[in-house]
């Protein structure tokens, strides 16, 4: 296909430039110079050097090969064919106790394309591990784990040990093009590059022994300064602060180098650069200060309307992990998990099985709250029941649900936030973030005689004082904030107020400066299913096996009534999903096949979140009905143990265990 005069131009500066980043020219010229050293003496006499000889003594030194391997460019699409924006570069995702088979991929540089490349050279004064323990042998020791997003671009690091100076030694290649440009976009140049706002979103994940994480910083970092540097590239220290209560003190520093690929013709001045962002953040200051204005105001008048609107839980801001004040409708956002998750149930699943964790204090004192960013929760797959509720909104929101976060209590009186959606009939429907189960919601009438029967709640909330997404904001102003009595028509002035959608689509709209980072798109799982259901049945059947020794047993497995197991944990993970539950018909069938007369048959199931094997089987063995079953005694005792592990996005897995044993019953 035939490119026109300046892509052509612009290709050519494109080579040109790589050929002087990795010095070919004196490379060449060096080489040429030994080649005609070596005729000059050879016994051949001082002939002209030809070009293949020339060609033969650059291959041999290996400089065709690296030029070959640098200039990987993707072939160019059809015209006539649109295909969706790649990542810039691919990065293998690699997990210390799986090992997976898929090879690491060269990254393909598109050329008419700008690319901010970010690379990390190293951490130093981290001196909450200055004296970080030695791990034991043949055990992992705890690491750094480095996560990057921009512009739905997200990237992370390969493990490194904890250190005061870890050695984070990575290299990140970041699209620039705005969304929606097409193959044949012209390149953008400075100018074009000091319009992108968007920062870039790095956060630090410690991992200690046991496999628990932790958020260590979430830190934005402002890459535009690069524009102004005369040789493309810049490099600087960035102080990294901590978290939640934290926030304030540092946690330690990364050298990194940014570099914009290709170089741009012309920089821009600094005294530009600063400029650009000086307006930037007085037209976000200003934004805000006129939304808390508002918020002020509505917040005078949700009082006015009845007394005790005061003591109900109406949230319109929250903390993030950086301790910063944002609006909670920011938090949410339409998220499309591409072919991730097929169905909204399937989502809630997926959700229920990160880890749910309250925020930590130190010492004493009220539990304490942090609302995370989308990236550091899923960076850290663990979070408080509002992180869970705000990504299950904004997946459901995706599926083209009308869904809004509840925030009141539950039924200890404690807070809580969870899932509501209303049907075109205006059912509401509640959704538990944290175990995935929906509740049909039916209010109850006070005013009905005894007589009349009214319906049972089966959800475990007690009261609800607001409503939002990513568009709405609603307080309960009904004459009491019980969730049994509440009706949620929300075109019902009376019982609930309003927020201007206007004043929240102005701190919170797509055409906003961003408070935060761009969503993060969902990342597919990289486990092997297979293989890790096969390693954790083995390990356990070895756990087993010491354990029944210890007890003066010994140990014998029956295959086949493992393997007949399979079905049941199936159905376990399908009923959590779909809550319905089928092929309990065939498998009591196979059981009864496969358990002589005269024989009993004892099973066990049990889920757990992670994939350590040994604290797996401590936490069945504090079950009575597991240990009975791991410690059968009797004649002709058969044991089994089936494992079945469920992959989901963002390396979520639903580990299914099941236990059984069969053996001859003597009266």
């Amino acid at each position: 296909m035939a490119l026109p005069p300046e892509k052509i131009s612009e290709l050519r500066q494109i080579i040109h430039n790589k050929l002087t980043q990795m010095d070919v020219h004196s490379r060449i010229r060096d080489a040429v110079s030994e080649t005609m050293e070596e005729s000059r003496v050879s016994e051949r006499g001082g002939g002209a050097v030809g070009e293949e000889q020339v060609l033969e003594s650059l291959r041999q030194r290996g400089i065709i090969d690296e030029i070959l391997s640098e200039m990987s460019f993707e072939e160019e699409p059809s015209r006539d064919v649109r295909r969706p924006a790649k990542p810039a570069t691919h990065f293998v995702d690699r997990e210390d106790r799986i090992k997976t088979s898929t090879p690491a991929k060269k990254a393909a540089i598109d050329p008419t394309r700008r690319h901010l490349y970010l690379q990390v050279k190293g951490g130093k004064a981290f001196l909450e591990h200055l004296q970080e323990p030695e791990p034991l042998p043949g055990q992992v020791g705890p690491t750094f784990t480095l996560h990057v997003l921009f512009r739905g671009q997200r990237f992370r690091s390969k493990p490194v040990p904890c250190a005061c100076d870890p050695d984070i030694q990575e290299g990140f290649l970041l699209e620039l093009h705005s969304k929606g440009s097409g193959e044949a976009a012209q390149m953008a140049d400075s100018t074009s590059l000091l319009s992108l706002c968007d920062p870039v979103h790095m956060v630090l994940i410690k991992t200690d022994v046991a496999g628990d994480t932790a958020l260590l910083t979430s830190h934005y970092l402002e890459w535009r300064h690069v524009l102004s540097a005369q040789d493309g590239y810049t490099n600087t220290a960035v102080e990294l602060m901590g978290v939640g209560t934290e926030s304030k003190v540092p946690v330690g520093v990364l050298d990194i180098r940014l570099e914009i690929l290709p170089h741009p013709v012309h920089t821009l001045a600094p005294d530009v650069i600063t400029t650009q962002l000086n307006l930037e953040q007085s037209r976000r200051a200003e934004r805000e200060r006129l939304f808390l204005v508002y918020a002020k105001q509505w917040w005078r008048e949700f009082l006015q309307i009845r007394g005790t609107n005061s003591s109900r839980l109406v949230k319109i801001f929250a903390q993030d992990e950086n301790a910063t004040n944002r609006p909670v409708c920011s938090f949410v956002r339409p998220l499309q998990a591409g072919r991730l998750l097929d169905t909204p149930r399937q989502a809630a699943r997926f959700i229920s099985l990160l880890t749910y964790e309250k925020a930590s204090t130190v010492g004493g004192g009220p539990r304490a709250e942090q609302w995370c960013t989308m990236h550091a929760f899923l960076c850290r797959n663990k979070g408080d029941c509002e992180d869970h509720s705000v990504l299950l909104c904004s997946l459901l929101l995706g599926f083209g649900l009308d869904a809004y976060v509840c925030v009141g209590t539950k039924t200890n009186n404690t807070a809580h936030t969870w899932v509501l959606t209303l049907g075109m009939d205006g059912e509401a429907t509640f959704w538990e973030s944290l175990t995935g189960h929906r509740y049909s919601h039916q209010p109850i009438n006070p005013d009905d005689p005894p007589a009349v029967e009214q319906p049972r709640p089966q959800y475990p909330y007690r009261s609800v004082g607001c409503v939002f997404n990513h568009q709405v904001f609603y307080a309960n102003s009904q004459p009491t904030d019980a969730v049994e009595v509440c009706h949620f028509n929300f075109t019902d002035e009376s019982g609930w107020k309003a927020m201007s959608e206007e004043a929240i689509k102005s701190v919170c709209g797509e055409g906003t400066l961003p408070l935060g980072p761009v969503f993060p798109p969902l990342c597919a799982s990289l486990f092997d299913p297979g293989l890790l259901s096969a390693d954790l049945e083995l390990e356990l059947r070895v756990l087993v096996t010491e354990h029944r020794k210890d007890l003066g047993l010994t140990t014998v497995w029956d295959n086949e009534l493992s393997y007949l197991l399979t079905p049941a944990l199936a159905a376990y993970e399908q009923e959590r999903t779909t809550g319905q539950i089928s092929g309990n018909e065939e498998f009591q069938q196979a059981i009864r096949r496969a358990v002589p007369d005269g024989h009993t048959f004892k099973g066990f199931p049990i889920q757990f979140l992670h994939r350590n094997a040994r604290r797996a089987f401590a936490g069945c063995l504090r079950s009575p009905v597991c240990e009975e079953i791991v410690s059968c005694r009797g004649d002709h005792v058969r044991l089994a143990v089936r494992v079945r592990v469920f992959t989901y996005p963002e390396q979520a897995c639903a580990v299914w265990i099941m236990f059984a044993c069969k053996y001859r019953s003597i009266l």
